[in-house]
């Protein structure tokens, strides 16, 4: 497969991969905990509203980094950085207090596993475009 296919491959997995962060975190914003049909004091409900609020955010930039995305490395890693420790957040919780709903699994899943995958398969993009346009790596430059 050439570099550009799997370019193109890699931005639509990323595009369609960050509807779920922006339909999980609008409709967390919009509908609150309705989300899980539980009761929550009003502070409760506040901080899930603001904690939906940056999962949208979230999405939102990595459907930014879609355009150039073999030359975003450094925000694609530091917003998988964030999406898995949040995955750790809720691991520890499935530790502390029981097994959560399938949703929330696979929210588990997406975020311990997916997502580091499709970051390491961005490095290997840029990697690869950076050999097609000649660009060195740092250690390379650091050698010159």
């Amino acid at each position: 497969m050439s570099a550009e296919n799997e370019k193109r491959y890699l931005q639509r997995t990323v595009a369609v991969l960050a509807l779920i962060p922006v339909a999980a975190g609008l409709f967390g914003v919009l509908y609150g905990p309705a989300v899980t049909g539980d009761r929550m004091s009003v502070s409760a409900e506040s901080h899930f509203r603001f904690l939906s609020g940056i999962l949208l955010g979230i999405g939102i930039c990595f459907w930014a980094t879609v355009p150039s995305i073999e030359e975003k490395g450094t925000f694609f890693r530091f917003l998988t950085l964030m999406v898995v420790l949040g995955g750790l957040g809720r691991l520890i919780g499935l530790w502390l207090t029981g097994v959560p709903s399938l949703t929330m699994l696979s929210g588990l899943l997406l975020e311990l596993i997916v997502t580091p995958l499709v970051c390491l398969w961005q490095a290997r993009v840029a990697n690869r475009y950076a050999e097609t346009e000649g660009v060195a790596d740092v250690s390379q430059r650091e050698l010159a």
